[in-house]
């Protein structure tokens, strides 16, 4: 047999099923005509009885979907997150930077994050909420690795954070920070995330559980000479 007659054949049998249906949901309407007064009291007491069951169903379908999408979605961030390297993070621009912080914070749990970067971002690039519901203020720095981010840079974080309230105030970088500015973090409350913290939390850790380790490991004479040593070759 051609194609075409096989699709023609294909197209005889539905239209056949078609006509059956169609005889069929025919004969079921001209049986309820005839039958209405005997059987309108089951009819209705199933419309009754199954409409609020198929509502719940209908609600129940819905929210195990919208789960399972919001489920998936947050396996597949892990799985780029555990798939994304820092030298990947090096070649990324200023603006796709603070989409991966802004990314970040959601898998912690964060709420409200949006995107607050710009020409005046006013030394606020992600606003959100904390699980706990404090809000949180970052500042992103995507520098090379040889760059060092100075006090003056965390002094304009500083009055973001007294300005707006927030507790804590984040600077998230992808370089180190110079001794100075560390010791002002700590003194001010400001959580100084630098290129190995920022390997921690894109890894898999809180960003809260970094708190723990602020202003550790860079101020060290030792670690700025393995710095150097790796990466200002």
């Amino acid at each position: 047999m051609t194609t075409r007659g096989r699709g023609a054949a294909a197209h005889r049998r539905r239209a056949a099923r078609l006509k059956s249906t169609a005889v069929g949901g025919g004969l079921v309407l001209v049986l309820l005509m005839v039958f209405w007064s005997a059987v309108w009291p089951d009819v209705t007491g199933a419309v009754v009885l199954g409409g609020p069951a198929a509502a719940g169903w209908w609600l129940w379908r819905t929210d195990r979907l919208v789960r399972g999408r919001n489920r998936l979605w947050r396996q597949e961030e892990a799985v780029k997150s555990g798939h994304r390297t820092l030298a990947e993070v090096d070649a990324m621009t200023g603006t796709e930077f603070e989409d991966l912080v802004a990314s970040l914070c959601r898998q912690d749990g964060c709420t409200d994050v949006r995107r607050v970067g710009g020409a005046n971002d006013n030394g606020a690039d992600v606003v959100g909420r904390l699980p706990d519901d404090r809000s949180v203020v970052i500042q992103s720095k995507r520098y090379t690795p040889t760059s060092t981010i100075a006090s003056r840079e965390l002094r304009d974080l500083l009055g973001v954070k007294v300005h707006s309230r927030a507790d804590p105030a984040v600077f998230v970088t992808t370089t180190r920070f110079s001794c100075p500015s560390e010791k002002f973090a700590l003194q001010h409350g400001i959580l100084a995330v630098h290129r190995d913290h920022l390997g921690l939390w894109n890894n898999g850790a809180s960003l809260l559980s970094l708190s723990e380790v602020n202003g550790q490991e860079h101020g060290a004479s030792r670690h700025r000479a393995r710095w150097k040593q790796a990466y200002e070759k």
